[in-house]
């Protein structure tokens, strides 16, 4: 059975895609505060896309670019998490209307209508569900903003945090 591009990965599946094995994972977990897989009874590791994206990215640094674990830290903490997202520095130049907010993350459209025609809905905020295509454009960029400001506080607070320990 095949997965659809919002569904959860077990590190088994995201070591497969990423091409590195599972304890790399769960060391770049001890050394990057922002890779933070969503855990379950028993420990269990899942990847949300998003998390899966961020691998990527520190794989890319880590292995093709050279950097060092400590370079990635300094990299995240002095321009965040966009930085680890495109390791590349080029800007996204497609129109805006060509991803969609989820809870999941930024989802392409062709992503949402694959997973429309096989009857799968998404998951919105509040515990309903509807069809992405649902929610309006105000709504969409509302979210946009209030993840984005999630985003922020999350690494800000993950500075404070490593700042305490280190005391």
């Amino acid at each position: 059975m095949n997965k659809g591009p919002l569904a959860l990965r077990t590190i088994s599946e995201t070591a497969d895609a990423l091409g590195v094995p599972q304890h790399v994972l769960r060391f770049w977990e001890t050394k990057f505060t922002f890779i933070r897989p969503t855990k379950r009874a028993g420990g269990r590791r899942f990847y949300r896309p998003q998390d899966i994206d961020l691998l990527h990215g520190v794989k890319t640094l880590l292995y093709d670019r050279g950097y060092t674990i400590r370079g990635v830290q300094k990299l995240f903490k002095d321009e965040g998490q966009k930085a680890i997202l495109n390791p590349s520095g080029e800007r996204y130049s497609g129109p805006a209307d060509e991803v969609v907010a989820t809870e999941q993350g930024l989802v392409s459209r062709e992503e949402i209508a694959a997973e429309n025609a096989a009857g799968v809905q998404q998951p919105v905020f509040g515990g309903a569900s509807v069809p992405p295509a649902a929610m309006s454009t105000e709504m969409r960029d509302s979210f946009l903003k209030i993840a984005n400001a999630l985003e922020e506080a999350q690494a800000h607070l993950a500075q404070h945090i490593d700042r305490a320990k280190r005391s």
